[in-house]
């Protein structure tokens, strides 16, 4: 089986929606059967937003494909996931998700990486970086590089492409 853990896979909606859980390796969700994935990156409009402040931030991102679920975690200066950490780390990292927090508002075209997993037998993306997209090219050449990787790099391609390359 090949990995791609650690890497921020570039998918579609359409390709991340068929992921699966591994049964065999913890943390990681299977794609087309061969690769093992942890990370991905999306670039679509916001179309959906839930903030309960200083817990978290669900909101979705549709790139015309589908319609990925996402989670922005707002409780680093609560959760005792972050407790052995150096204060002053834990502090910045809350700041930067806050920063992320304002910058997810719904019809925003946005980049979007973070942590591939599962959450009541869905697979979600927990964000760890969020960019917003000025160049309206941005979202063409996303589902390009989609395609071309899908094809080259991760062995399987669910859109149509006649290609001969």
């Amino acid at each position: 089986m090949q990995s791609l853990h650690d890497t921020h896979v570039k998918l579609l909606a359409f390709d991340f929606l068929s992921l699966t859980p591994s049964p065999s390796h913890p943390n990681t969700v299977i794609h087309k059967g061969t690769h093992l994935l942890s990370r991905a990156e999306t670039l679509g409009i916001i179309t959906f937003r839930e903030h309960k402040p200083d817990r978290f931030l669900k909101f979705t991102v549709d790139d015309g494909t589908g319609c990925i679920p996402c989670v922005l975690w707002l409780n680093q200066l609560t959760s005792p996931y972050f407790s052995r950490r150096c204060p002053p780390d834990v502090r910045r990292i809350a700041e930067v998700a806050k920063s992320f927090a304002t910058l997810i508002q719904i019809g925003v075209s946005a980049r979007v990486r973070g942590k591939v997993g599962v959450y009541r037998g869905n697979v979600q993306l927990t964000v760890s970086d969020v960019v917003v997209e000025r160049d309206p090219n941005a979202e063409i050449v996303h589902w390009l590089e989609c395609v071309r990787l899908a094809k080259k790099c991760y062995g399987c391609l669910n859109v149509n492409v006649n290609d001969s390359g």
